[in-house]
């Protein structure tokens, strides 16, 4: 019989999960950054940025952006819509914001000692290296002197150049910039200082702008104040161009340096021609710089000048015009300047183009081959004398050995008295 108490058979009872009696685990927050607490921190960046009155203000707000653009770049955000072609992109906004928070950050920044040094050492190239006109000198001369008054005034240091020489005024701007640089001006501390230093040395750089430079003259004012036009008188002055005029009296004085600064300074084919003409009928070695690089154009014109020269510095240059079947009448040119120029460095280029394809062009390296007087050329010479199909380039060789003039030379021509060609004949006679 029960005892009144019914025991509940045994049953096994599962535990029940936490949280099953009606309260739920929260979920676990996402950290991944979204396009709102994105903007949000960029609001607070702005904002800080607004209020920074220090550079360690300022610095603090660039650390925010640093971080605000990494988790930028590792934010999962929605992509626009390809389909709309309005849909806005989360991430581009974002980033153009930070750019444009930087870029007002930087525009707060300083000024620093470094943009006063900066400001200087620009002004202190522009003094030195400037060409200034003879009205422009005394206008730098004033503008840095002015500087340097203010700069005692502001910083209780007196410098003063020791001359009115444009070195000598570069010099004491770079005084200038040595004192500012080893200063210990704090942007913060010294900010009023520093942005009265910056604020000169900018006016500076103002009034050396002003001031009239070389470059400023026209092609006309410049040779007008180097005197280029002092040979005229008033008749010859009349005649258009005064500029070829004046070349045309040069070159009749004998006088090359106005001639090259002609050929260096106009911008006509008409003047660059008949320049060209005067130094090829004067050969100036003044001219060799000029010419020479003209010449790598391969113009006929600067080769012969180079010949008229006779400057050995040419030869490599001219050796490379004649190295394969070219134009032909670069090549004769050159081959006349290259004999012209008579170093013994060009016998050998020279001697293998007497096997050109062109006529013109063998007998030009015969020639050459002849002012250069090398006795190396004499058998080559021979060989052309006896094998070559062109009479022409026959005559030149001849005429080469006739050049070389030693009994050798003179011996190969004695054979050729009576010719077929009368000018092979004729040499041959000379040398009997």
């Amino acid at each position: 019989m029960s005892n009144g108490d019914d025991e509940a058979p045994d049953e096994d009872i599962e535990a029940e999960p936490e949280g099953a009696a009606g309260e739920s685990e929260p979920a676990e927050e996402s950290t991944e950054p979204s396009a709102d607490t994105l903007d949000q921190r960029l609001d607070d960046a702005e904002s800080d940025l607004e209020a920074a009155e220090t550079e360690a203000d300022l610095n603090a707000v660039e650390t925010d952006l640093n971080e605000i653009e990494s988790d930028l770049e590792t934010a999962d955000l929605p992509e626009p819509d390809e389909d709309d072609e309005d849909a806005e992109d989360p991430a581009t906004e974002l980033e153009d914001r930070i750019a444009d928070l930087r870029d007002q950050l930087e525009d707060q920044r300083g000024p620093y000692a470094e943009d006063v040094v900066s400001a200087l050492e620009e002004a202190e190239s522009t003094v030195a290296d400037t060409r200034w006109t003879e009205d422009g000198r005394p206008d730098v001369v004033v503008a840095v002197q002015s500087y340097l008054d203010r700069f005692t005034e502001e910083f209780d240091t007196e410098i003063s150049p020791e001359s009115e020489d444009t070195d000598d005024l570069a010099d004491a701007l770079d005084q200038a910039a040595q004192v500012v640089e080893g200063s210990t001006l704090d942007p913060d501390e010294d900010a009023e200082t520093i942005a009265a230093l910056l604020e000169d040395a900018e006016a500076l750089g103002d009034d050396l702008e002003a001031a009239e430079e070389w470059d400023d003259l026209t092609v006309r004012e410049q040779l007008d104040a180097e005197g280029f036009y002092d040979v005229l008188d008033s008749e010859n002055r009349k005649h258009f161009p005064a500029e070829w005029n004046a070349v045309k009296v040069y070159e009749a004085m004998g006088d090359p340096e106005p001639v090259v600064t002609a050929l260096e300074t106009f911008d006509s084919d008409f003047m660059e021609e008949n320049i060209l003409g005067s130094l090829w009928r004067m050969g100036p070695e003044e001219a060799f710089d000029a010419v020479h690089q003209r010449a790598q154009k391969r113009d006929v014109r600067p080769i012969e000048i180079l010949g008229k020269i006779g400057d050995e510095r040419a030869c490599e240059t001219l050796h490379d015009f004649i190295d394969g079947d070219g134009d032909p009448a670069v090549q004769k040119a050159t081959l006349r300047s290259l004999g012209e120029i008579g170093s013994e460095e060009s016998t050998q280029p020279v001697a293998n183009r007497l096997d050109a394809d062109n006529y013109e062009v063998r007998s030009a390296a015969a020639r050459s081959l002849g002012l250069l007087g090398d006795t190396r050329a004499i058998e080559p010479l021979a060989d052309v004398l006896e094998n070559d199909e062109a009479n022409e380039v026959r005559a030149s060789a001849a005429w080469a050995l006739n050049q070389v003039g030693t009994q050798r030379a003179l011996d190969v021509l004695e054979d050729y008295t009576d010719d077929r060609a009368f000018l092979v004949q004729s040499e041959a006679e000379k040398a009997v």
